[in-house]
């Protein structure tokens, strides 16, 4: 998730939060039909939807890995991802160090090909949002840097600011 999007829907800078690269192996990130976020899936089960095998980075998904989220925070999470993602357990390899979210700063190149599998850091179990209905995913790799450059700012924008709020308290 882009770091700014984070912060407006937790509703706070997240200086209680550190964050980094990280990579999730054999799942991978799709365009939903008619939207402009993505969907992540098992590869075992987004096979279908492409006519050839993926590389390995198609099939691996680069994102942000966060720790330190509150339950409020995870509950406001939850609302903003809605009804079309199951939070789910996942084992993601981190890229670089955890950083306090204030001090972290966008990559602004494509980031380098992925190390070989027994050279990648240990893995660490997280959750993320699974997208669940698979009809909805279109057969293209839905791409974070086109989005950053074209859709991302719709999302963190002042007209969101009080977005998501209701969904902090239990």
């Amino acid at each position: 998730m882009h770091p700014k999007i984070l912060k407006r829907v937790i509703g706070n800078e997240g200086s209680h939060l550190q964050i980094c690269q990280a990579v999730l192996l054999n799942f991978t990130r799709h365009k939903v039909k008619s939207a402009d976020y993505p969907g992540i899936i098992p590869y075992s089960e987004g096979r279908v939807l492409f006519d050839d095998e993926l590389d390995r980075e198609a099939c691996s998904v680069r994102g942000t890995m966060v720790t330190g989220l509150t339950p409020s925070d995870t509950r406001r999470l939850d609302y903003f991802e809605g009804g079309e993602y199951d939070r789910k357990k996942v084992a993601v390899h981190p890229l670089e160090d955890l950083v306090c979210l204030s001090d972290y700063e966008m990559p602004t190149v494509k980031p380098s090909a992925l190390p070989p599998d027994s050279d990648l850091p240990g893995a660490v179990e997280v959750e993320t949002y699974v997208f669940y209905n698979i009809s909805y995913l279109k057969a293209e790799i839905w791409d974070f840097d086109d989005f950053c450059k074209k859709n991302a700012a719709k999302w963190y924008g002042p007209e969101y600011r009080e977005t998501d709020r209701p969904s902090a308290t239990p």
